[in-house]
């Protein structure tokens, strides 16, 4: 099994190497958005699958620097498409998405749910995933977009919500309300295993990837300090983004860790530290 990788020196993108040691790895080591760096990559090598991890993530990084984000995130999606169309071989292509393309609601989306962006990277995720359906519905490439919910790992940085935690000076009521929403966290283990199934069984259309779990930021914040506790908003969440893993469950997937056990190795890494 030869794979095409981008982004491969990411969390997810490195994560999901190390988890897969047999399968061979092609690696993309240009500037992504570098049309004919990325055209010339993809039309020279020869590989059955290509996954493309490669993206600004953080959402505050894109706010600061959208012009580069859009760069990153959509046209280099444009130039790889458009190449993978140029090449037309079976190829089977997975383009890591995220759940930000569904917006607020207090039920739980699934995949033919209404998409309304909650933020610029959200929009640029959606405008990828558009074009990869529009340009490859007719090729021999089979594509394979996964809607990734909030994945965690104790190899994210501050930026991320849990490790973010760890580095505030202090909580109060205002910061309590304005996490009282329900997320649906997934174990990054998982998402490697959700994806390393979807490529095995080259299966063809748009997958939420998570947990499945309905879970209170404000829990996560007191599970770790339980000093927080004091703070609590009881109140109903807003602001919710829940996964329907219905479709992805029904074709054999099943998520494995549960959310307290990677909070858990947070919490010894960072005592550890201090």
């Amino acid at each position: 099994m030869i794979c095409g990788i981008t982004g491969h020196k990411g969390v997810l993108g490195s994560s999901f190497i190390k988890s897969y040691k047999t399968i061979k790895f092609l690696k993309y080591n240009g500037d992504i958005c570098n049309k004919k760096n990325i055209t010339t990559w993809i039309l020279k090598k020869n590989f059955e699958y290509l996954l493309h991890f490669a993206a600004i993530v953080p959402i505050k990084k894109v706010k600061k620097n959208y012009k580069l984000a859009r760069k990153t995130n959509y046209k280099a999606v444009k130039y790889i498409v458009d190449a993978l169309k140029k090449k037309n071989i079976p190829i089977w292509f997975f383009f890591a998405s995220t759940s930000h393309v569904y917006g607020f609601s207090d039920k739980r989306f699934n995949e033919s749910c209404k998409t309304r962006p909650i933020n610029k990277y959200g929009r640029l995720k959606l405008l990828a995933e558009k074009y990869v359906r529009s340009i490859l519905k007719n090729t021999k490439v089979t594509f394979c977009i996964g809607r990734i919910f909030s994945y965690t790992s104790i190899l994210q940085s501050s930026n991320f919500f849990i490790p973010s935690i760890f580095k505030r000076k202090t909580i109060d009521k205002n910061y309590m309300k304005k996490i009282n929403t329900l997320r649906d966290f997934i174990d990054l283990r998982d998402v490697c295993s959700a994806i390393r199934f979807l490529m095995k069984n080259k299966s063809m259309g748009i997958f939420n990837i998570a947990s499945g779990e309905a879970i209170n930021l404000q829990k996560i914040l007191v599970k770790i300090n339980k000093n927080n506790k004091k703070f609590l908003i009881n109140k109903i969440p807003k602001n919710n983004i829940l996964a329907d893993i219905t479709k992805i469950n029904n074709i054999g997937w099943h998520p494995r860790y549960r959310i307290s056990r990677i909070i858990e190795k947070f919490i010894k890494k960072f005592s550890h530290a201090s």
